[in-house]
């Protein structure tokens, strides 16, 4: 053979050996794979067979548990109907006690009706009668112990009210110090001799007749001495008839061209002393921002009064009073002052308006922007509506205190006679009332009451009652106090 195939035959006899070798081989790996496969199955077999066993073992257990809560369920449901039951019976018998308890009632009241009636009737009196005997008895019988208690409280109130409402008002009153005088109708020109009397009146009169068509008022020439009296209602008026005839006197040149040019220049001087006067009240009292007009008409009242108190003067006090009471009490001072100050400012133009003077002032108020809390002021300060302020409370207090001191105003005779007689007359319409008089000025009225008559509960009540009807059929300055007195006297004989 040559070497060639010999070469060939000994690889080809290579690749036999290679194959055979690795057949073999991979008979000796798949017995291995199909033993490894056949424990794994073996294995997982074994591992379900447990998981099993597990899930069986959690299941009997859960089911025990299922089984135990519905026993519970049971019992809790037999529970429950036996307490239905129970309550169903208890019911029905808490309905038959109440049927029972009102059919009890009924025979009560039906037992207790014929009870009063054969009372009644034996008595000889209803219900509402001895009730009314029983009722008298007791006053009687413990009256004294009733008024003792009454008189008490009554006392210690009065106390406390006293020293505190004293205390206010004597602040108040001692820091005040104001002059008042007493004003009339009509003014006197001094003249400094009779001669300037026909100058005034002119020939044919015709300077006296254009002096008071050019003023408004009336020259009263008599034959007093150096006096020329000017009359009229209006304080304005009256102020520059005053001023220009005191300017034509002065003048000495009395003729009706003069005269109305000197008028013209009297009503520019009243007209300068009006802003000034109410420009002094504003500054003085502290307030500020007022409407120019209501300043002027403030200013005017320097020239108006009310029974010799002097409007603006007054109007100025009740507001410095006013102002040092809302101080005392903690209340709102700059409104409290403005209500004082213009309580009465209606009276300025009252002659103007249709209505009293506090409807004017209530219209002047709101067409200057004051606010309501000062128009509540002006309305409240105669009881013509309800105070509904504590600011309005102390500006009608002020005013009053203003009004009611000693001096501050003056009345005739025959209004001073008026008012006392009316005070005595309220108390004598009252029955049993001896004998009644009023002193000190009309500030108190004491009462003689009959004692066998009245006794003291009813003196006392009527002395209430006395105070309540002054007050509702009587206008009065301040206060007036009502002391009733009963007094019984005992006498013998001795013989």
């Amino acid at each position: 053979m040559s070497p060639i195939t010999i070469a060939i035959l000994a690889a080809c006899g290579g690749l036999v050996g290679g194959f055979i070798v690795r057949t073999i081989l991979n008979a000796k790996n798949q017995e291995d794979l199909d033993s490894k496969s056949k424990e794994l199955i073996l294995s997982a077999k074994e591992e379900a067979l447990k998981v099993k066993e597990e899930a069986k073992k959690e299941q009997d257990e859960r089911k025990k548990e299922l089984e135990k809560l519905e026993s519970q369920l049971r019992e809790r449901e037999l529970s429950l109907e036996r307490r239905s039951e129970k309550i169903d019976n208890d019911k029905t018998s808490l309905e038959k006690e109440q049927d029972e308890i009102q059919k009890i009632k009924e025979e009560i009241s039906s037992l207790k009706e014929k009870t009063q009636k054969e009372l009644e009737k034996v008595a000889k009196l209803s219900k509402d009668d001895a009730k009314e005997q029983l009722l008298q008895q007791i006053e009687k019988d413990y009256s004294e112990d009733m008024i003792r208690k009454i008189r008490s409280m009554k006392e210690t109130m009065r106390k406390q009210w006293e020293v505190e409402a004293r205390e206010i008002i004597t602040t108040t009153i001692e820091r005040m110090a104001t002059e008042q005088t007493a004003e009339m109708t009509i003014a006197y020109v001094t003249l400094p001799n009779d001669e300037i009397k026909g100058k005034i009146i002119g020939k044919e009169g015709r300077n006296i007749q254009a002096f008071e068509k050019a003023t408004g008022v009336d020259l009263i020439i008599d034959e007093t001495p150096d006096t020329v009296l000017i009359s009229s209602f209006d304080p304005v008026r009256r102020a520059v008839a005053h001023k220009a005839l005191t300017m034509l006197i002065k003048d000495g040149r009395i003729q009706p061209a003069k005269i109305e040019e000197l008028v013209k220049k009297a009503q520019d001087q009243v007209e300068d002393d009006i802003k000034e006067a109410g420009e002094a009240a504003l500054q003085e009292v502290g307030l500020t921002g007022i409407h120019p007009e209501l300043t002027r008409l403030l200013g005017s009242m320097k020239y108006r009064t009310s029974y010799g108190q002097n409007q603006l003067n007054h109007a100025v006090e009740v507001a410095h009073i006013a102002g040092v009471l809302a101080r005392e009490v903690g209340a709102d001072v700059n409104i409290t002052k403005k209500g004082a100050l213009f309580h009465d400012i209606g009276k300025a133009v009252s002659h103007e308006y249709p209505g009293s003077h506090v409807e004017a002032g209530v219209e002047l108020a709101k067409k200057y922007g004051l606010g309501e809390a000062v128009v509540n002021c002006i309305e409240a300060s105669h009881e013509d509506a309800e105070a509904k302020t504590v600011e309005a409370i102390l500006s009608r207090t002020a005013d009053a205190i203003s009004a009611a001191r000693p001096g501050a105003r003056r009345e005739s005779t025959e209004q001073y006679i008026k008012r006392m007689t009316e005070l005595e007359n309220v108390a004598n319409s009252f029955p049993g009332v001896q004998k009644s008089f009023a002193i000190q000025a009309g500030r108190e009225v004491r009462v003689l009451v009959k004692p066998e008559i009245i006794d003291d509960l009813t003196a006392m009540k009527m002395a209430r009652e006395i105070a309540n009807k002054l007050e509702a059929d009587l206008q009065y300055p301040g206060t007036v106090k009502v002391n009733v007195i009963r007094e019984t006297r005992f006498a013998e004989t001795a013989r």
